[in-house]
């Protein structure tokens, strides 16, 4: 009996006891049953009620599967002993954050008022209250830099809040467009400008202006570098990008049959 008693496990033993008794575990279970099962003689009482108990359960304690390893609860489905829900977390909000330019150029504090539902004290009942999120927008910040508040969203009975998410956009600007840490600007001069030279007078994001002299001609496909006149880098604010002048030459709509002689003279010679 010894060495069959060792070979059976606990739950095997539980299951005898459930479908046959006390009887079942005294004398055996019955033969036909007995055909898979290496326990068909009767259990002997070793006088250790402990032992017994760990023989049934698996284990000092029948509600240890309800408990972490370090003691701390365990939310079970619902249906489950205490009849409670398991935790479940709300996804992720996400909202766009729009920026201007000078706002990403110059670094900027945005409050933005949210209205969540917040739970009551009696943890059953809520009530939808509002908030105010500050961000703190740092000069250089880029299109796709995301600020997640965590679990700043609806609250409920078994829910983990969500977390609100901004993504920052930047907003359509008259002068400038971003890429990367440069920035773009298309200037509007004249034909004659273009050929003979002229001075660019640009407004920067910080207020300050500009003179750009242009002594090159201007064709199409020419660009003015000005360094260090682009938008702050996020990690280093003392270091820019660089501005890149790009030119719309404004043709004349019609010429007189003398000025076409003398610019073909002139642009033959």
């Amino acid at each position: 009996l010894g060495s069959q008693h060792a070979l059976v496990p606990s739950a095997m033993k539980k299951g005898i006891y459930d479908k046959f008794g006390e009887e079942g575990l005294k004398g055996g279970i019955p033969l036909e049953y007995a055909s898979d099962n290496p326990w068909s003689v009767g259990y002997v009482f070793h006088n250790n009620p402990e032992k017994v108990f760990r023989e049934f359960f698996g284990g000092d304690n029948p509600f240890a599967e309800f408990f972490a390893e370090d003691g701390s609860e365990v939310l079970l489905p619902f249906g489950g002993p205490r009849g409670r829900g398991a935790l479940q977390r709300d996804p992720p909000v996400v909202r766009d954050l729009y920026v201007s330019l000078e706002d990403l150029f110059h670094g900027c504090t945005k409050k933005i008022k949210i209205s969540r539902r917040v739970m009551n004290e009696d943890g059953q009942t809520s009530t939808i209250r509002d908030k105010i999120l500050t961000i703190d927008v740092q000069p250089g910040w880029k299109r796709g830099t995301r600020v997640t508040f965590e679990k700043e969203g609806d609250q409920g009975p078994n829910i983990i809040p969500a977390d609100i998410t901004f993504v920052v956009q930047e907003k359509l600007h008259p002068r400038f467009k971003r890429i990367d840490n440069n920035l773009l600007y298309v200037a509007t001069i004249s034909l004659s400008k273009a050929l003979t030279g002229c001075t660019l007078d640009v407004w920067t994001l910080d207020g300050r202006l500009l003179n750009i002299p242009i002594n090159d001609i201007v064709d199409p496909k020419y660009f003015k570098m000005v360094p260090g006149e682009g938008m702050p880098l996020a990690e280093d604010p003392r270091r820019k990008g660089d501005l890149y002048i790009y030119f719309d030459i404004l043709f004349p709509k019609s010429l007189s049959p003398e000025v076409k002689t003398l610019l073909r003279s002139v642009l033959q010679a």
